[in-house]
């Protein structure tokens, strides 16, 4: 049945190539034999964190993402590079490095896809817990300015009553914390 929807690569033209992703325009043949553009862009892949503190309080950050001209506020997450043996320790680095904690206690939730209609791009999402300061601080990005935030679970959910969230990483975070509660 899968054959049926499938699309053939014709060819495909690199576009961009930067320092986070790479874009191309691909002509593929459709099942009925027609031709079509697609944009596509490529990313090495990411990670999120759902940190709960022993208070049973989330870490979010507060920070502004220019594509969207707005402050944000986001789960710790960031991309997978050279840098890391792993998607773990993207996680681990990435904990360190934008909230200086670090975890006794590593789920991994999920992984998704982030924007799945044009970009091949997966997020791993991990639960840490256990989480105590880092002794040995990693560098922080020189281009980033962050602001953590503590907040309950009800705290939580009134951002999300009130539109206040709508970062998809960190909404599905969220509501694994809530199944959480069920429990």
């Amino acid at each position: 049945m899968d054959e049926f929807y499938r699309e053939d690569l014709i060819s495909e033209t690199e576009k961009y190539d930067g320092h986070i992703i790479r874009v191309t325009e691909q002509l593929v043949k459709l099942p009925d034999g027609r031709e079509a553009h697609r944009d596509v862009v490529y990313h090495s892949g990411a990670v999120a964190i759902l940190a709960l503190t022993d208070d049973h309080k989330i870490i979010l950050e507060r920070q502004w993402r220019a594509p969207v001209q707005a402050m944000t506020l986001e789960i710790p997450a960031g991309k997978v590079d050279g840098r890391d043996g792993d998607v773990f320790d993207t996680a681990k680095r990435e904990l360190n490095e934008e909230t200086r904690m670090q975890a006794d206690h590593w789920e991994k939730i999920a992984g998704f896809y982030t924007s799945i209609g044009f970009s091949d791009e997966y997020m791993d999402l991990y639960l840490a817990t256990g989480l105590t300061p880092v002794t040995d601080e990693l560098p922080q990005d020189d281009d980033e300015s962050i602001d953590l935030l503590y907040m309950t679970f009800d705290e939580m959910t009134e951002l999300f009553k009130t539109g206040q969230l709508n970062d998809a990483k960190t909404l599905m975070a969220y509501f694994y914390w809530q199944t959480m509660q069920e429990k």
